[in-house]
């Protein structure tokens, strides 16, 4: 049969024209932004450099931000992932009732983010809502979680694992029941503990897995505005305040758009850096079948 190279570049072209128009592209029409002032008055913008990026080194709104994101994303990432397996564990299990327990976890994950945010504002109003009810009973008195520095942030982690854990868990309940089972067998032939199967069997097989749901929930912990926007508005005092929310203000609330671009670009920079780490150090960990 003849072949045709043609008829391959074909099929490629329409995804390959869908990345360079909304992937590539509009990155390097970001990076070029980000060298230029923001046009004032009907005065077009000019070239200035680096100096975009020494303003958001300067700017204490921009390092608390990043600063914020960092500490959310090394709380969120493995809590999720944790929680994620434990659930995905327990639901594969034999028990009663399993269905109605998948889908109560899963069910976190169909809700939008908007909808989120509105249910956890009752969750956390003070006095009156489920968690300062809760910490009345226990003895911890009423707090206020979203309006104080020290619990704003904690309060959008909790809230970011709870919603992600549930979709993890449909990977890892995947990967899990793609086990073969005559490995099982043969460690229950020979008495090995659960424990001792789990970590190390069980585990190295879900190293692909693991490695997915980390560059996942990675990228998920640096994208997080649309709770931010409807909770906090970044506060109090820029403590709930993360890097692309910083960028939505910076754009689309001072109309500084060449600085809202050098952020959105130090964000793609960390991005990268954290899927080369990843996929680097941990990818060399992990064993494909």
């Amino acid at each position: 049969m003849e072949r045709h190279p043609v008829a391959g570049w074909l099929f490629v072209l329409p995804a390959t024209v869908f990345i360079l128009s909304f992937t590539d592209l509009p990155l390097v029409a970001t990076l070029a932004s980000s060298l230029y002032t923001a046009p004032f008055a009907g005065h077009p913008g000019h070239y200035v450099g680096l100096d975009n990026y020494n303003g958001l080194i300067a700017d204490p709104a921009f390092r608390q931000s990043l600063w914020n994101n960092v500490l959310y994303a090394a709380v969120t990432v493995p809590a999720a992932v944790v929680l994620a397996m434990a659930m995905a564990l327990a639901v594969n299990a034999a028990i009663p009732g399993r269905a109605w327990l998948r889908l109560s976890f899963f069910l976190p994950t169909m809700l939008p983010m908007i909808a989120v945010g509105t249910i956890w504002l009752f969750f956390y109003t003070p006095q009156y809502g489920l968690v300062d009810r809760f910490t009345s009973l226990i003895g911890l008195g009423q707090i206020n979680w979203l309006g104080d520095t020290s619990t704003a942030l904690p309060a959008m982690m909790a809230i970011a694992i709870w919603k992600q854990a549930g979709f993890f868990m449909i990977f890892y309940l995947a990967a899990l029941q793609n086990i073969p089972p005559p490995l099982r067998e043969a460690a229950a032939l020979e008495g090995v503990s659960r424990f001792y199967f789990f970590r190390r069997v069980t585990l190295p097989l879900l190293g692909p897995t693991t490695l997915f749901v980390m560059v996942t929930a990675a990228i998920n912990a640096f994208s997080v505005v649309d709770h931010v926007v409807e909770m906090t508005q970044g506060g109090p005092d820029n403590a709930s305040s993360l890097l692309l929310y910083y960028v939505y203000a910076t754009g689309f609330r001072y109309w500084n758009t060449h600085a809202a671009a050098a952020a959105t670009m130090v964000l793609v920079l960390i991005l990268s850096l954290l899927a080369a780490l990843m996929f680097g150090v941990f990818g060399r960990k992990v064993h494909y079948r």
